[in-house]
């Protein structure tokens, strides 16, 4: 196993068919965003990619358009939240992986904001739900693909966020959930690398350009399990004030907000050979905000 891994650091500038060429990834939430854009690269890559999202028409696009590149792709919409789907996922990724499962990216999700005093038990569940509990059962679920001695690379992605490292006003739900994540990477780490050499990594992302920071007014929005209308993004008043004389990215070295392809390239990265010693670690992926 270790022989093999070495090769592939040996010849880590000479990878003619992808850095993933072979593996089969699942990307949860990968119907747009910073999801897809994931998937996009990894596919890339070589790797052949399972789109997981609530949304079938957005999942089906994106696979669509990965195919139609020349890459490797399979739409497999669904609710995290469905304990009957995260075990249906799991099966139909390894049937289109010929058996075999080698990445997992835990990216799906959304917020559900409010202050500390007017959060509500709702509110609070489904955002624990969603990006704690569900990528635990996922990762269980996938267990017999990754406790596997075959010699080929494993590694799971959690992403987090500054919220869970920082906290921020008006996320507890998320900023706890968030901060989960780490201990869940950090004990699959622990727990799976020492026989079977799989890799854990969060990345936890600062201000991405995506419908979680667009202004609230575009009406993007998501649909909890019982039909509730969550609305996404910042109000508009709010963001005008953030964004006046720059304020939004004063913190931030690069003196802007980053892109979905820039957030989803760092995921890359961690998947990567180029990554292949570092498991159990946290990349923050900020612009340099709260170095």
């Amino acid at each position: 196993m270790a022989s093999k891994r070495v090769e592939q650091i040996a010849n880590h500038l000479n990878f003619p068919k992808g850095m993933l060429n072979g593996q089969v990834a699942i990307i949860t939430g990968s119907g747009q965003g910073i999801g897809a854009e994931t998937a996009r690269l990894f596919a890339n890559e070589g790797a052949k990619v399972v789109i997981s999202d609530i949304d079938a028409a957005k999942s089906s696009k994106v696979a669509d358009e990965i195919n139609s590149s020349g890459g490797k792709a399979l739409a497999v919409p669904g609710d995290m939240l469905d304990d009957n789907y995260l075990g249906a996922l799991v099966k139909k990724t390894a049937e289109f992986g010929n058996g075999k499962i080698h990445i997992i990216v835990n990216n799906a999700g959304y917020t559900w904001d409010g202050v500390i005093h007017k959060t509500t038990d709702k509110q609070w569940e489904t955002i624990i739900a969603l990006h704690c509990t569900a990528p635990f059962k996922l990762v269980r679920a996938a267990a017999p693909y990754f406790r596997v001695k075959d010699g080929e690379p494993r590694n799971i992605v959690n992403i987090s966020s500054t919220s869970g490292i920082h906290g921020n006003a008006g996320q507890a739900n998320y900023a706890l959930a968030k901060a989960g994540v780490t201990g869940l990477t950090k004990t699959i780490a622990k727990e799976w690398g020492p026989n079977f050499g799989v890799r854990a990594n969060t990345v936890a992302f600062g201000f991405i350009l995506t419908r979680l920071t667009a202004a609230k007014e575009e009406g993007a929005f998501v649909t909890t399990p019982d039909g509730e209308k969550v609305a996404l993004g910042i109000p508009q008043a709010q963001k005008a004030a953030r964004e006046d004389g720059n304020a939004a990215f004063k913190d931030i070295p690069l003196g802007r907000a980053g892109t979905a392809t820039e957030a989803a390239s760092a995921v890359l990265a961690v998947v990567s050979p180029l990554f292949s010693y570092v498991s159990g670690q946290t990349l923050s992926v900020t612009g340099g905000r709260n170095m």
